[in-house]
């Protein structure tokens, strides 16, 4: 894995540099503002994703270790894929993606150009329990086994809020089935 990069911009677009590294043009894709405020022939210093993909090998570069933890976190939201992740990054800092999730505003997300409401309630049930505080967080252990993560949607989708759905999550005893119909129906029995 390619975990840095450090070279001369020698072409710039909207949401990408290329960097010369001794003759050899290196694609990668950052953030729009990090974009706008870079220099051409400016020697810049990215923490890097690798992102294999059958067809493709694409390189994200990123300011600081903390916004290349947050993009892949973003990437383990069902329906979040690399260019949805970057252009969060890229609209909210990661304070507000913080706020945003500790303060459960969940429609903060739904600012980002593509990202709709199921989409910014699954971004932030898949953060929660992960933040712990500012711009740190619990890395990839998840809140909730994935199968909880599919009866919240589940719940959410039945018009229940985020936090009663999680609430719901809580009341599943630890040795119950791990069926999603039989976990939704211990769920629901919450609520009666």
């Amino acid at each position: 894995m390619i975990a840095s990069i450090q070279g001369k911009i020698i072409q710039k677009g909207q949401d990408f540099l290329v960097i010369n590294l001794s003759g050899l043009g290196v694609q990668v894709y950052s953030s729009r503002e990090t974009c706008e405020i870079t220099s051409m022939g400016e020697i810049k210093f990215f923490h890097t994703q690798l992102i294999v993909r059958e067809d493709s090998l694409t390189l994200f570069g990123f300011e600081n270790e903390i916004e290349r933890d947050y993009f892949n976190l973003l990437l383990g939201v069902n329906g979040v894929g690399t260019r949805l992740a970057l252009s969060i990054i890229s609209t909210l800092s990661i304070d507000a993606i913080n706020r945003a999730v500790t303060s459960e505003q969940y429609d903060v997300f739904s600012r980002v150009s593509g990202v709709g409401k199921k989409t910014a309630q699954k971004i932030a049930i898949h953060l929660q329990g992960k933040i712990i505080g500012e711009n740190e967080f619990l890395g990839i252990k998840s809140a909730f086994q994935d199968v909880d993560l599919e009866v919240v949607e589940a719940l959410t989708t039945l018009g229940y809020s985020v936090v009663e759905a999680q609430s719901a999550i809580q009341y599943i005893p630890k040795d119950a089935p791990k069926d999603i119909e039989e976990r939704l129906r211990i769920a629901l029995q919450y609520f009666t």
